[in-house]
């Protein structure tokens, strides 16, 4: 059973996402097949997604979502230590349309469900419906027995943010700023909305990300911590590179930077 819980958030109740780099307990992911995104009937991709969740099973269990079109055909093609379950939805992209899982220090699991609207509804979004998209944090809160908390006034996606676990979240001006996400807000209003439901004190924005027209520039193209206190970013020496410009950019900012901690980030 998953309740969603109202009148509070992960702040105030003493949760936090804990960073990519900490213990998981499981892996979900989304199966592709939509054949006006994913080439030649999506099979390529479904081969890349099935080695993917082959790789990540020798270390840590494996949901995949699928619809009930797909299903037999996922169940034959992927190792029964990869659990399946049927569930619609409109596209594959777990990491954004999935919970935020967020935890406190006596071992309980909570989770966020972010409203989800395609990376940017009706303004700039991929896609139309994301009805089921937005479905889908709720549905595997619901498989995992998980509380949430629903921020039907806040769109976001799990690619638009990352943190360190320590007080300190990574993300885009060009993403959480777009038009088609929260207009109505204010970057202040924005930082504070991550900060209550992340439970972070220090809010790190990069300009852009190298994403423009399908994410509007997701964080998770950009940098990534590694470790407290230290970030992965990316980088490129040649000067015609399409992504030069943001790569130094990326590296120049994070490397004036400072976490929550009030430690200057090491920057890989």
């Amino acid at each position: 059973m998953s309740q969603i819980i109202k009148g509070s958030t992960s702040a105030e109740d003493g949760f936090y996402m804990p960073a990519e780099f900490s213990p998981q307990d499981e892996v979900f992911m989304v199966w592709p097949e939509r054949t006006d995104n994913w080439r030649n009937g999506a099979k390529p991709a479904q081969a890349a997604y099935a080695r993917v969740a082959k790789a990540i099973s020798e270390f840590t269990p494996v949901t995949i979502l699928v619809s009930a079109k797909q299903f037999a055909h996922a169940r034959e093609i992927l190792p029964s230590e990869i659990r399946i379950v049927e569930v619609t939805t409109n596209d594959a992209w777990c990491r954004d349309t999935g919970p935020t899982f967020v935890i406190d220090g006596n071992g309980r699991r909570r989770a966020i469900d972010w409203t989800f609207n395609a990376w940017g509804g009706l303004v700039d979004g991929l896609y139309f419906p994301w009805d089921m998209d937005d479905m889908v944090a709720g549905k595997i809160c619901e498989m995992t027995r998980t509380d949430r908390y629903r921020t039907d006034d806040f769109v976001l996606e799990g690619g638009s943010i990352h943190v360190d676990g320590e007080g300190t979240v990574l993300t885009t001006e060009m993403c959480l700023l777009s038009p088609g996400r929260n207009p109505d807000m204010t970057r202040e209003e924005i930082e504070e909305k991550l900060c209550e439901y992340l439970n972070c004190e220090k809010v790190i924005w990069l300009k852009d990300g190298i994403d423009p027209y399908e994410t509007n520039g997701h964080i998770d193209d950009v940098a990534c911590f590694i470790a407290p206190g230290e970030v992965a970013c990316i980088w490129t020496d040649d000067s015609s590179n399409p992504f030069y410009k943001e790569a130094q950019a990326a590296y120049q900012a994070l490397s004036q930077a400072v976490d929550a901690k009030g430690r200057k980030l090491k920057v890989h």
